[in-house]
């Protein structure tokens, strides 16, 4: 069916495919970077007592309260902090507010695939920088192409899917290279092991700091994000919000989300936890012949000499186990393979000693 009342350039864009989330009996669900174990209890009660409260009214559209608890955790102001519905969110409105230039926004080739989806939904040009032979950002060549001109640089730090990050030294490379341009950090992975950019926040105005409560919070399913920066950005993020969606953070994800920020005990248990269970399956990868990228993220990204990785992920799936397989240039024959639980990882390691055994 021709799609008659599209307008030209939806007709055009490529959306995101994200993760599949299907209803299998015992799914073993690796696919999707979700934090295995539950959020804290606090958060749940807090959600409860929201629900008790009362939901017809509508929610404080400047997320007075989350906000608040956000630039605490951090040591900012809340003038420095803008809240949205999951990182996504923010994510687009910071290329609407911020990268619709007249020179291409860089990229790292291989990164986040929501970046250039954005960028084709707004028409901004991008310019793709690649990432080495290791799969590591180079921040010395990005910084070279910034500085013959560019419309901003959004890096993710971990970078996704491959679990490398960058050092705060590269990351002020970056800032220096083109400070009249936006540098945004997405830093959804950074609890798990990377280095986060806010402390730069202060000396450098051009520098916007994503994060998420999705995957070291356990909250994937309550959807809120934040950004943080200098006064300036996060007024420019008002002014689009402010014209798309005006409660974008409702009642209960509120209060959840300050629950959960409250709770740094259960915080750092979950966390630990899930570093500590990406070490140890690292090693099991490798027993079984996999090489391993190092990790700062809760996922591993792994590819086997000697089997093909389609083949891999769709053996994986017919055993109720599922990983990600992204089918791009330079990456088609790697595993994404969320950190689960104890048990989900060895659900994992023994299907795929079955599968390798009959090959």
């Amino acid at each position: 069916m021709t799609p008659t009342f599209w307008s030209p350039r939806i007709a055009a864009l490529e959306p995101y495919v994200p993760g599949e989330q299907p209803r299998i009996a015992n799914l073993v669900k690796l696919n999707t970077n979700e934090n295995p174990y539950p959020p804290s209890p606090r958060t749940i009660d807090a959600i409860q007592r929201a629900a008790e409260e009362g939901l017809e009214r509508y929610p404080d559209p400047e997320s007075t309260v989350l906000r608040e608890a956000i630039a605490a955790r951090h040591g900012l102001d809340i003038r420095q902090v803008f809240v949205g519905n999951g990182s996504d969110e923010v994510l687009a409105h910071a290329f609407f507010a911020f990268f619709q230039q007249d020179a291409p926004l860089l990229l790292p080739d291989i990164t986040y695939s929501f970046y250039r989806v954005y960028a084709q939904l707004y028409g901004i040009d991008c310019a793709l920088q690649p990432v080495d032979d290791a799969l590591r950002i180079d921040a010395d060549a990005l910084a070279a192409r910034a500085k013959a001109g560019c419309g901003g640089i959004v890096v993710a730090n971990p970078n996704a899917p491959t679990g490398r990050g960058l050092p705060l030294a590269q990351i002020e490379t970056l800032l220096s290279a083109c400070p009249e341009r936006v540098v945004l950090v997405d830093e959804a992975y950074v609890d798990f092991g990377g280095q986060s950019a806010l402390p730069l926040i202060a000396r450098h105005p051009n520098l916007l700091v994503v994060q998420t409560l999705s995957k070291s919070r356990s909250l994937a399913g309550l959807r809120v994000g934040f950004a943080c920066g200098q006064a300036s950005l996060i007024d420019g993020l008002q002014r689009v919000k402010n014209s798309f969606n005006s409660y974008p953070i409702d009642r209960l994800a509120s209060a959840g989300a300050v629950a959960a920020l409250e709770d740094e005990a259960w915080f750092a248990k979950t966390r630990d936890a899930v570093v500590d269970t990406r070490e140890g399956l690292a090693l099991q990868l490798e027993d079984l012949g996999f090489e391993v990228l190092p990790s700062q993220a809760n996922f591993l990204f792994v590819r086997h000499p000697a089997h093909d990785a389609a083949a891999l992920a769709a053996a994986l799936r017919a055993r109720a186990v599922l990983v990600r397989h992204f089918a791009q240039p330079r990456i088609a024959q790697y595993l994404r393979i969320s950190v689960g639980s104890r048990e989900q990882c060895s659900a994992l390691v023994g299907a795929l000693g079955e599968i390798l055994d009959q090959h």
